[in-house]
């Protein structure tokens, strides 16, 4: 699909082995000038957990209950707050509802999340689908996989090499849906006119490698390359769904007058605390080194005074 952003667009396919598309794309792309400058841009890719019906249901339903919850809190000053907000919302919905259906099915989703304000962006993540950002003909991954595979690279077990063809490289470690308080990860990144924003699914990236990615990136328009980008992984097996979403970021940015579209096709043509993992960091240490040290004080003049009550009796 294409906005009425006319650098904006979005695509997701089943692929050619799976029976049902687990994957889902929800965007809001505010109708008003107020409404931007109250909101900014938001785009969702999410990838469900759990197989048949309980995967498409939770990566539709935690994305839409993420919309919504980022929406109403318009009394959270910091984006990257209502969104890690809405998010940790979204993944206790999932949870209830889960426990309300008839069967025992885990229902989870990997989720994604990029909210555009002016010349930045805020991203949230959790499980293993993917936020990129091209900038002069450069593809740079923002996002850190939180799977079981990318943990061993990162701890040096595994080469990258040995990682592409590792039997276990789908199991993820974090989800909505799948704790209390899932770990996610937030991002804030700067942009500048002309950067694109990229946001997939495994689906994509276990078929099309980066430069591959960044070279249609580069050349063609949001619409023809999620096409293309879409198409190449199908041709390349389509082992799981294949969802792209790309937002170009330019100086001037038009109102458009739609602005919420998702996106879930049929089948038929696919330790538990939020934490700011790179980037500038969105929440400042300030305020509790304060509260410490105030606690500290009084602490130490309560000891005073019973000391100096010990000593009078």
């Amino acid at each position: 699909m294409e906005s009425d952003f006319a650098s904006t667009a979005w695509r997701t396919d089943p692929g050619l082995v799976r029976r049902h598309n687990e994957d889902f794309v929800a965007v809001y792309e505010p109708a008003t000038a107020s409404d931007r400058q109250r909101h900014g841009r938001l785009y969702i890719v999410a990838d469900g957990v759990g197989g048949a019906d309980a995967g498409e249901v939770a990566s539709r339903y935690a994305s839409e209950r993420m919309l919504h919850h980022y929406l109403a809190a318009t009394d959270t000053p910091s984006r990257g707050e209502r969104l890690l907000e809405a998010m940790q919302a979204a993944n206790t919905d999932l949870r209830q509802m889960a426990m309300g259906r008839d069967d025992s099915r885990r229902m989870a989703t990997t989720m994604v999340a990029a909210v555009v304000d002016d010349h930045q962006a805020f991203i949230g993540n959790v499980g293993d689908s993917r936020a990129y950002r091209w900038h002069a003909g450069e593809l740079t991954q923002i996002t850190r996989d939180q799977s079981l595979v990318a943990q061993l690279v990162e701890e040096g077990a595994l080469t990258v090499e040995e990682a592409a063809n590792y039997p276990y490289k789908n199991i993820i470690l974090y989800s909505i849906g799948s704790e209390k308080r899932p770990p996610i990860d937030l991002y804030e990144i700067a942009l500048e006119a002309g950067d694109f924003l990229l946001l997939c699914s495994d689906g994509l990236t276990r078929h099309v490698s980066d430069g591959e990615i960044s070279e249609i990136i580069g050349r063609e328009s949001p619409t023809q390359a999620t096409e293309t980008l879409v198409q190449i992984a199908r041709e390349r097996g389509g082992e799981d769904n294949i969802t792209v979403a790309i937002v170009r970021h330019d100086e001037q940015i038009p109102v458009p007058a739609a602005a919420v579209a998702t996106a879930q096709p049929a089948p038929a043509s696919s330790p538990a605390t939020e934490r700011v993992a790179v980037g500038t960091p969105v929440r400042s240490m300030w305020p509790l080194t304060i509260f410490l040290t105030f606690m500290m004080i009084i602490l130490i003049f309560i000891l005073w005074l019973v000391i100096q009550r010990s000593t009078m009796l």
